[in-house]
């Protein structure tokens, strides 16, 4: 698996339809959703899922009026019962070959979060349903794991959290060893670095996507919470630790502390809001923004140490109400022979 910071074909996304994920928003997240296309689009294709004919018109439509090039936007009309095609759609890999570079991807298990939302299985099939458009091989571990919960730096390096990938309600007859003999198979990776707790208000069990980021081979974001009193001080502090422990004692990679956002609720309901999920894009570090001054603090972070990509901010205020964020919604298909990106294709 490559870092998310190599060069990439496209993004996926699925367009937003749930009203239950979304209550009362769902006009204002479509707006992000935009906004999100329209960074995607100056440097990479966009993969976009949508429901039907009409709102594929309608998307393209507005994109139109935005100044959008369309020929960077390209729909499939494959209905998804959610947005979050990080965890339930293909995790790419891909291998040099005489060829040139290779693709395949994973079709991963998914039930819903370890069985917490039955409506939202049938999305699991996503990843099949898009195997005739793609024309590459395909591997099914047979376990269940969501994009989310793994991070790589693309030279053997596996970000991941107990709190998740050990979790009983996702693979219980298995142990961590057998967990890292799955990653090393399938994401071709030599070492995994387990995490502890994810944040406050994560209906994930911990992602790895939402705490501890890889920015480069060497270089780690980890987000800190600095207010001892908030409930999420003490686990990102002990992932903190950890990691600033391993990279004294080994050099494996320098450690840069991201700060959280201020709290958010939802009424009494605390959401996992954090500035590490964002996304990085061929030409773009798209990253969540709330609203807040710590924005500006998160933005000068991540640009400082991706320097190659201007950080642009996408107001997640509404999309944090369905419990994640602009990762949570993306999957990045790495450069590689399919049958999307063959000269021939016609859209």
């Amino acid at each position: 698996m490559p870092a998310e910071w190599s060069p990439h074909y496209g993004t996926w996304l699925s367009w937003p339809t749930n009203e239950i994920t979304w209550p009362d928003r769902l006009e204002q997240v479509e707006e992000v959703y935009l906004d999100m296309i329209e960074a995607l689009s100056t440097g990479e294709q966009v993969l976009l899922l949508v429901d039907d004919e009409e709102t594929q018109s309608s998307v393209r439509n507005r994109l139109k009026k935005r100044g959008v090039a369309l020929e960077h936007v390209t729909t499939f009309v494959i209905p998804t019962v959610d947005g979050w095609i990080r965890d339930y759609g293909p995790n790419f890999v891909q291998r040099h070959s005489s060829r040139g570079i290779e693709l395949a991807y994973n079709h991963w298990g998914f039930n819903a979060w370890g069985d917490k939302y039955d409506d939202l299985k049938a999305d699991g099939a996503l990843p099949r349903l898009l195997s005739p458009l793609l024309d590459i091989a395909v591997f099914e571990p047979g376990i269940v794991l969501e994009g989310g919960s793994i991070d790589v730096n693309g030279q053997g390096l596996c970000l991941t959290t107990r709190q998740c990938l050990l979790n009983e309600n996702r693979n219980p007859a298995l142990s961590q060893s057998d967990i890292e003999a799955f990653l090393e198979c399938y994401l071709g990776v030599e070492r995994t670095i387990w995490l502890g707790d994810g944040i406050e208000g994560d209906d994930t069990d911990g992602h790895v996507d939402d705490i501890v980021r890889f920015v480069a081979p060497e270089v780690i974001v980890c987000a800190v919470e600095y207010d001892p009193t908030d409930s999420n001080y003490a686990p990102l502090q002990a992932n903190l630790k950890y990691l600033e422990g391993l990279s004294e004692a080994e050099s494996l990679f320098r450690v840069v502390e991201l700060p959280m956002p201020d709290p958010i609720y939802a009424g009494s309901d605390r959401l996992p809001a954090s500035y590490a999920n964002f996304l990085i894009a061929n030409n773009a570090i798209l990253m969540p923004a709330f609203g807040q001054k710590k924005d500006r603090d998160a933005a000068a972070v991540l640009q400082e140490v991706i320097t190659d990509r201007k950080v642009v901010a996408i107001d997640c205020r509404d999309l944090i109400w369905g419990m994640g964020a602009v990762h949570c919604l993306s999957q990045q298909q790495p450069q590689g022979y399919s049958r999307l990106s063959a000269p021939q294709e016609t859209r």
